[in-house]
């Protein structure tokens, strides 16, 4: 019985989380006026086009998608590189101040984003990165979570390995890249999606270091977009779908290697 009320429970909940979503879908691809209704059409008639030739070919939001996509792809190769280079370090290496300087960067995950952002916007504004894409790269170079989460994994992979590789000459940079990368590929790939993710969905960052409208990421793009059409809903959900549908795909591509990932990461020092 238990068993029978939990999957009950699971398939209400999912059902719906999933309504709203499958509503979205179908107003996208309605007429004008046609999702303004009670109670809601999830299934449209007729079924139109109409509202994703608005978007790509008068308002050319592919120009934001592009800078969206380009964005991601760039901040998720740099920051799988660094936080895989420091998580390794703090993991192996020995040096003077290690625990300390990690504990530092550890307490850092309690300071909410929202904190840390007129500093941040200050230092890029001197170093002359605002309203370039530099102001949405190097925040995104590494954090500590990522650091935590490689360095977790690190700690697990034996030292007589590393070890027989510095003994057949492998320098330092070639144990990292022959080595520890292949090994951690799972967990590399939960960092990849969380950055990824994390990057796409941006709003309130791009919004501020941007300024320039052709520069503008997609959800900023929308957002303008549901300012100037709040009468439009369908052209809204539209522009959500562009949103989220590549965001699920990566996420569906990569559930296993992302759970996985998660998995080994909670090993024990």
């Amino acid at each position: 019985m238990k068993k029978y009320l939990l999957y009950g429970f699971l398939i209400i909940t999912s059902v719906l989380t999933l309504i709203p979503f499958f509503w979205m879908l179908g107003a996208s691809f309605m007429l004008d006026g046609k999702a303004s209704v009670f109670p809601p059409v999830f299934i449209p008639e007729p079924f139109s086009i109409i509202q994703y030739k608005v978007l790509f070919e008068r308002l050319n939001v592919f120009r934001n998608f592009i800078n969206s996509l380009v964005l991601s792809v760039l901040v998720t190769l740099f920051y799988i590189t660094f936080t895989s280079m420091a998580g390794y370090a703090f993991a192996k290496y020995r040096f003077k101040g290690k625990k300390v300087l990690f504990n530092v960067l550890l307490s850092s995950m309690i300071i909410p984003s929202q904190v840390t952002m007129l500093p941040l916007f200050l230092l890029l504004k001197y170093m002359g990165f605002i309203n370039t894409y530099m102001a949405i790269i190097i925040p995104g170079l590494a954090n500590i979570f990522g650091i935590f989460l490689i360095r977790q994994y690190c700690i697990s992979i034996p030292d007589s390995l590393i070890e027989a590789a510095r003994i057949e000459g492998a320098t330092d940079f070639q144990i990292y890249r022959k080595v520890i990368l292949p090994l951690a590929i799972p967990v590399l790939v939960t960092l990849a999606i969380f950055s990824f993710l994390g990057t796409w969905n941006d709003f309130l960052w791009p919004l501020i270091a941007l300024t320039d409208d052709s520069m503008y990421t997609l959800p900023v793009a929308l957002s303008n977009l549901m300012l100037e059409h709040t009468k439009d809903p369908e052209l809204m959900m539209a522009g959500s779908v562009v949103t989220v549908i590549p965001v699920i795909i990566v996420f569906l591509v990569l559930q296993k290697y992302y759970i996985k990932g998660i998995m080994m990461g909670s090993v024990k020092e």
